[in-house]
């Protein structure tokens, strides 16, 4: 599913002709949103599957679309966050989903099994896969 959203934000970027930034770039910059964060708190957030997330954030920054400067406090830490240019492409994926969660709730798709019950099973398989993992070690 992570794979199929990230196609769906590559098409709409490519209908939109916003094809300077792949979809995990554009990701980034979605869940940055309105937050000033450390780019070690913006990888703990997302999933960016096969990617460099500190790559990603120097070309970005590099386009104009994410500001960066050091922390007081820590210099080796680096605080992000959206520029003007970085906020319009936030709105243009917000836009997306939210068009999306309007059709999935109009075709029904989240009734059946109800949603609520899909992410309980998701969590259990989750907790499953983590004690998988703890019994390893």
């Amino acid at each position: 599913m992570h794979r199929l959203m990230l196609d769906l934000v590559k098409d709409e970027f490519e209908r939109l002709r916003q094809t300077d930034l792949t979809p995990v770039q554009a990701m980034i910059i979605y869940n940055l949103g309105e937050a000033e964060v450390s780019a070690g708190e913006l990888r703990s957030r997302g999933m960016y599957q096969g990617s460099n997330v500190s790559y990603n954030l120097k070309k970005l920054v590099a386009m104009g679309y994410v500001h960066h400067e050091r922390c007081d406090l820590d210099r080796r830490s680096v605080r992000v966050r959206l520029t003007p240019e970085g906020q319009r492409v936030r709105d243009m994926v917000h836009q997306m989903f939210l068009r999306h969660a309007k059709g999935l709730g109009m075709s029904g798709v989240l009734d059946d099994p109800p949603l609520d019950e899909v992410n309980m099973q998701m969590r259990r398989i989750e907790r499953f896969w983590t004690e998988q993992i703890r019994y390893i070690y």
